[in-house]
């Protein structure tokens, strides 16, 4: 059985979606610490003048673990970045197919930066038909807070035999121990697909919304090939 394991991402890019496709059980891995200005509270939407970030302010203490930061709710962040995203989808092929959902999540009062996040992922892979996936949060498990250890306690508590690596995993794991443990470690070689977008020109790596609301239904089929 094949585990996947990755922080939860804010609105992650189509990468984050291949992984889940090609796990039979995927662990969000929220009881690490939290990295500011990575890809926990933002990511990249594409705009008439490039791209742009879209962040959620969080409370954050050095050193809290993803499970423990708090959303800043203070700033009016849901309301910001709901307008972002209708005026600059608003004119895409599939924005009125999916925009009720994004309005359904930025209607609620999120606590914490993965309550939202997991949220978010859980429902775009009902967009893109990716339905049957187990998911789990490493915080409910008992891991070892060791790197290496931590990603095969949690293969070993999910009863998998490979685990799948992004691609750089090699440059901190240490391999041998996964061998000696029995478990079979393969990486990530994810292609990014082109595809129809508005504005001119194609920019890859963007949230995983351009994509949707570009594409669609035909969605699924470039996250998978790549």
């Amino acid at each position: 059985m094949i585990v996947a394991i990755h922080q939860p991402q804010y609105l992650p890019w189509l990468g984050y979606f291949n992984k889940i496709y090609q796990a039979d059980t995927f662990c969000y891995l929220d009881n690490v610490q939290y990295k500011k200005n990575e890809w926990q509270n933002r990511n990249r939407i594409k705009t008439a003048n490039g791209w742009q970030w879209i962040t959620v302010p969080v409370k954050y203490r050095f050193p809290q673990k993803i499970n423990n930061v708090k959303i800043n709710n203070n700033e009016n962040w849901r309301k910001k970045h709901l307008r972002t995203i209708i005026t600059n989808y608003s004119k895409a092929p599939f924005f009125n197919d999916y925009i009720g959902i994004f309005e359904d999540v930025y209607s609620k009062d999120w606590i914490t930066i993965p309550d939202l996040n997991i949220s978010i992922i859980e429902r775009v892979c009902q967009i893109i038909n990716f339905v049957d996936k187990n998911t789990v949060r490493a915080s409910s498990l008992d891991v070892s807070d060791d790197p290496t250890d931590r990603l095969i306690d949690i293969c070993k508590s999910l009863g998998g035999d490979t685990y799948l690596s992004g691609r750089d995993g090699a440059n901190y794991m240490n391999l041998d121990r996964f061998k000696e443990r029995g478990i079979e470690v393969v990486f990530q070689d994810f292609q990014h697909p082109e595809y129809q977008q508005l504005f001119n020109g194609f920019q890859s790596h963007m949230s995983i919304i351009d994509i949707i609301f570009n594409c669609g239904p035909e969605s699924i089929n470039l996250i998978t090939s790549g």
